[in-house]
């Protein structure tokens, strides 16, 4: 887990959405994507759950998040 890590999951709880968080971060989808997957295997948790283009914190990631 890194500081990078954790400000690209803070974006994305700030906009609901990958493409619109990675461009706040100045990412790729992609490369937020594998960000936000990393700090899960991390962490071993899921901390998003992905629902068609519906995306939204689980307990665990609200927890993180604050």
């Amino acid at each position: 887990m890194n500081l990078s890590q954790l400000r690209h999951l803070l974006a994305l709880a700030d906009s609901g959405s990958f493409s619109r968080a990675a461009d706040a971060t100045h990412l790729t989808q992609p490369a937020l994507s594998r960000s936000i997957r990393s700090l899960e295997d991390s962490l071993g948790l899921r901390l998003v759950d992905r629902i068609g283009k519906r995306n939204a914190l689980t307990a665990a990631g609200r927890n993180v998040v604050e």
